[in-house]
């Protein structure tokens, strides 16, 4: 997770909510990245969606088993979704988001009864770092407004 914390201080400083995610393969770091909605006007560039595609870039496969994702904060319906089609093993999350978050906050996607894959899903990993960094930037954000 602190790689995926570091990830997020580079969104800060791009001017993007910091998120982090870094994805995780047989014991290697494979992908890592930050959110880039701003820089690249792209309302589906979240880190965890960088991050797959350099991931499945890296293996040559589309199919993520025995791969674990982690995030400074819990993954919106796109995130939560592109993870199961994505066939990640495990979700690591920080930050719980309650308005938005698919992994057990707003709703927990992982968990319908039809899905043809399952991913383990852990919360509160480096909680207290992650979720200081959200609210200072976006206490800094209100502030310039």
């Amino acid at each position: 997770m602190s790689h995926a914390y570091n990830e997020s201080l580079k969104a800060w400083r791009a001017n993007e909510v910091p998120i982090g995610a870094v994805i995780e393969f047989n014991g290697t770091i494979i992908a890592r990245a930050f959110n880039q909605v701003e820089s690249l006007n792209d309302p589906t560039a979240h880190a965890e969606i960088l991050a797959i595609t350099q991931a499945t870039e890296a293996i040559g496969d589309w199919r993520l088993n025995g791969a674990t994702l982690y995030v400074t904060k819990e993954p919106c319906p796109m995130c939560s979704g592109a993870s199961i089609m994505a066939r990640i093993s495990t979700v690591v999350y920080a930050v719980p988001d309650p308005k938005m978050g698919c992994l057990g906050g707003a709703g927990s996607v992982h968990e319908l009864p039809r899905l043809n894959h399952r991913v383990a899903v852990r919360s509160g990993v480096m909680e207290a770092e992650c979720k200081a960094v959200l609210q200072v930037y976006f206490q800094r954000k209100r502030a310039d407004s």
